[in-house]
């Protein structure tokens, strides 16, 4: 299936569309959010992508404040509280169409993950396609919600099952197919380990599950081996978290892709879709001289006269193979033929040779 959004249109045999996860790594400027589309951008990224949430309709301070910290994650080194570090992460929801603007004038899609049926609406006429979060894989009533818009739908299934998945995937079906599922881990640490967990091999149980849908990854891990990884089973979308300095404060920081670390993640991939080729197993344009130079064929170790009957042992299997030679694996045809002419000791043996 061939997946749309904005100009790009995104299959199998298709580059890999790179999406720059901003975030909340705008740190609450707009100048800064503007300065890092640009950066993404020219580090070749084909999207930028924020998240549009209200501290008050994505969290409960108190659901929070009381939940045993056993269950924290990455949350558990916050110095505010949960409900706090969202309220300074959300979005001014007025910078929009100088985000959109933005995007478009460095050539890329703006594109958001909208938390609540408010912010669907508010970004619907922006965006051409919607990411839909890890977290919200359950809630299928914004799942539908999300595709009435009729746009394309990115899935992401950090900390879900198949069941879950399936579930999601099914929900957006009863209104349209636009769809990718994108593996994902959902730990936000940044810790090594965590490529423990990343579970790529997922991506060949999800292609098998829905031939019909574009896979892709979502990634929180440092570096690049998993968009790597990805890109050779299948995957041709690939959302990481961007920033420009991983030393800023702040939940995204320290395990966002910075221009450098992209622009290197961006061309090595673009070298392994080159390597990647058709699955069709030939021998190459640039090797077919090297298949004469070192391929072995029948030469007369002897000179053989016309009449002559081809025995194994007047013969020697040795480099070059001029296309026209006969090879080894040929030789128990033509045992016991007899020569229709004269064959010089060292040349190779063709089929023009035998009666």
């Amino acid at each position: 299936m061939t997946l749309k959004i904005g100009n790009r249109k995104i299959n199998i045999n298709s580059p890999t569309y790179f999406i720059a996860d901003i975030g909340a790594n705008h740190d609450g400027s707009l100048d800064r959010a503007k300065r890092l589309i640009q950066m993404c951008a020219e580090a070749g990224a084909d999207a930028a992508k924020f998240q549009h949430f209200k501290a008050e309709t994505i969290v409960s301070d108190t659901g929070f404040r009381n939940l045993d910290k056993k269950y924290l994650s990455h949350q558990s080194g916050w110095t505010k509280s949960v409900f706090e570090v969202y309220q300074d992460a959300s979005i001014d929801i007025s910078w929009d169409n100088e985000l959109k603007n933005t995007c478009d004038r460095f050539g890329i899609d703006y594109m958001t993950t909208p938390y609540d049926k408010d912010l669907v609406d508010h970004v619907d006429p922006l965006v051409p396609a919607y990411k839909i979060g890890s977290g919200d894989i359950t809630w299928t009533q914004h799942i539908k919600y999300i595709a009435s818009k009729k746009k394309p739908i990115l899935l992401a299934c950090g900390a879900a099952t198949l069941d879950d998945i399936v579930r999601a995937v099914r929900t957006v079906e009863e209104v349209h197919s636009n769809i990718a599922v994108l593996q994902c881990n959902t730990n936000y640490t940044g810790k090594a380990i965590n490529l423990d967990y990343i579970n790529l091999n997922v991506i060949k149980t999800l292609r098998a599950m829905f031939p019909e849908l574009c896979i892709g990854l979502s990634d929180h891990t440092h570096g690049h081996a998993t968009a790597l990884g990805a890109v050779a089973l299948g995957c041709r979308i690939i959302e990481k978290h961007f920033t420009d300095d991983n030393t800023r404060n702040g939940p995204d920081h320290g395990f966002a892709m910075n221009p450098s670390s992209w622009k290197v993640m961006v061309d090595t991939t673009r070298e392994l879709e080159r390597a990647l080729g058709t699955g069709i197993k030939t021998i190459e344009n640039n090797e077919k001289d090297t298949a004469i130079i070192q391929r072995r064929s029948i030469r007369a170790n002897k000179k053989l006269s016309s009449g002559e009957i081809l025995k194994d042992e007047v013969v020697s299997m040795l480099r070059p193979c001029p296309t026209d030679a006969l090879e080894p694996w040929e030789l128990e045809r033509y045992i016991g033929k007899k020569f229709i002419r004269d064959v010089q000791q060292g040349d190779y043996l063709k089929a023009s040779d035998f009666e």
